[in-house]
Formats: structure tokens, sequence, C-alpha cells
């Protein structure tokens, strides 16, 4: 059975007509030598007997296959749903490392262009700045590995570097306020979750207004659940449907939204919506503590 397991069933039932007839004959011939020698009278009468005694045992050796293939097709399955798992382990490591290297082409487009501008007003101070800036931000966020979690403060150190950079190019037309619950800042969630929020207020909040524009990130916790919220005052978005933007439209909201879906399925959250003025976007993750954190 070993031998022929890689045979289609019907073959495999062919191949073991045969072997299982011939055990069955040979347990039989076993046991009635035995018997023979404590019962001469249980010898049986005639051929026809005898063929019946010789298959009597048949259902002993069909136990014992079935009780092999039970045993061969559990293992199996048990291998192909390890590997299954594997697999939607890693499609979802690499759905995963894909939404969060999806780095925003408009920024880094702004930011060099804004550095060239910089180096032609021989600015050059300013542009050294920005261009560090530039650096650290794209270190971490090419070093850091997208499977790993960070707590807030991480992710708020982390989100500084890249308003440094924002905060280059608007000086004081961009302005950026905290509220963050003082339970939240060891709450974990997955790196770089706000960046494209934050990048989404400024590019529609900020940078359409002449006079600026206000960004403000809050963190609240409500009872099992991590609420973060980035909002903006600016003219918020007339193509938004309910509380949730078209295809196609903010693909840095949408690159959250599959993020959160993908980590956390129905455990997580993504709502967007218009204020009075400007747009909030709110995530609902799982409340989680890095037991050794550091503040």
């Amino acid at each position: 059975m070993r031998a022929c397991w890689g045979l289609s069933p019907g073959r495999l039932l062919a191949v073991l007509v045969v072997p299982v007839l011939a055990s069955s004959a040979v347990i039989d011939m076993t046991s009635r030598a035995m018997l023979l020698e404590f019962c001469p009278t249980c010898a049986p009468a005639n051929r026809t007997a005898a063929v019946a005694y010789a298959l009597g045992y048949i259902y002993v050796v069909l136990a014992w296959v079935g009780l092999y293939l039970g045993v061969k097709f559990y293992r199996q399955m048990q291998d192909e749903a390890r590997l299954a798992l594997a697999a939607r382990t890693m499609a979802h490591q690499a759905q995963l490392k894909m939404l969060r290297y999806q780095l925003n082409p408009h920024f880094l487009f702004n930011t060099l262009n804004a550095i060239s501008t910089l180096i032609l007003d021989r600015d050059t101070g300013t542009a050294n700045r920005m261009v560090q800036g530039l650096s650290a931000f794209l270190r971490h966020s090419l070093d850091n590995d997208p499977m790993q979690r960070v707590t807030l403060r991480q992710e708020l150190d982390a989100l500084t570097l890249y308003l440094d950079i924002e905060k280059t190019r608007f000086a004081e037309r961009l302005r950026v306020e905290t509220d963050i619950a003082e339970d939240c800042w060891r709450a974990l969630l997955p790196s770089l979750l706000l960046q494209p929020l934050v990048e989404n207020a400024i590019k529609y909040a900020v940078a359409r207004q002449v006079q600026g524009g206000l960004l403000r990130i809050e963190a609240r916790r409500d009872g099992t659940q991590l609420v973060l919220r980035v909002i903006d005052d600016g003219p918020g978005c007339a193509a938004l449907e309910g509380d949730q933007l078209p295809e196609g439209k903010g693909v840095g909201l949408h690159n959250t939204r599959e993020r959160l879906q993908v980590l956390y399925g129905a455990g997580g959250g993504f709502s967007v919506h218009n204020r009075e003025r400007g747009l909030e976007v709110a995530l609902r993750l799982p409340f989680e503590t890095a037991a050794g954190a550091l503040d």
C-alpha cells in the first residue's frame, strides 16, 4: 500500500484485490493449522468449506486496510492544511509588504522638487536639513519589518520625521496638534499606519489652501479597541459616499483600509466622513500593549 500510494483510487483498489485475498487466506491457513492441533474435527468438510473459511478473515484484512487509509489520508490532509496555511500567511505578508512599501510618488516628487528649489535659491542649509530628513524617513520606512507592530509613541516619532520634511516645505502654513490619551502611548499598531492618512490630509487640506491648514491626531481607548483619528480643517471631500470613498480616489485611505482588513479582519474598523469643516478619518483596532514598551 505504501509503494502504490501514488496511484489513482481505482488503480489502487485493483492492485489491492489480490494482496487482500492472499492475506486473508494466509491468516486462515495459519490459524486453522494451530486450531487442528487441539480440535481435529474442526477441519473443513470439503473444498468449498475450505475456501469459505479462507475468505472468512477478509474482514480483518479490510479493517487494517481501512485503518491504514484513514491514518494516511488524515496525515495527508494535515500536511495540505499546513501548506495552505503557510501559503495564505505568505500571501498576507506579501500583500502587507506591498501596501506598506507603497510610498506615494507625489510625496517624493514634491520633496525633491522643494530641495531643488532650495538649492537654486542657494538656501543650502535648509536643503541639507530636508535631505537629511528625507533620508531618515526613507531609512526608517524601508528598514523596519512591515509585519512588526510598534507602540503609538514609536509611530508618532516616525511620523515626526515625515512631518519635519513637510514643515520645511510649508513652514507656518502647516500646523500640527496631537491629543493622545495617557493610556494609549504603549498601544500597539502596524508601523507607519498613520503616515498615508497624514499625507492625504496635507495634500488635500493644507496644500490647496493659501493660508494652509491644521492637522490633528487623536488617540483614545474605547473598551477593547484603540481609536485613532486624523482630522484636518480643509475643504473636505465632495466625492464621499456615506462614509466610504469611491474606488480610485484616496489611494492612501484605501491602502490603510486594506491593511486593517488583512491584519484584523472584523476586529478592525475604518471610517471617513466630512466634518462641518474638514475631513475626519477614524481607525479602530484591538487595544493591545507592549509589556516592555519604553516611554
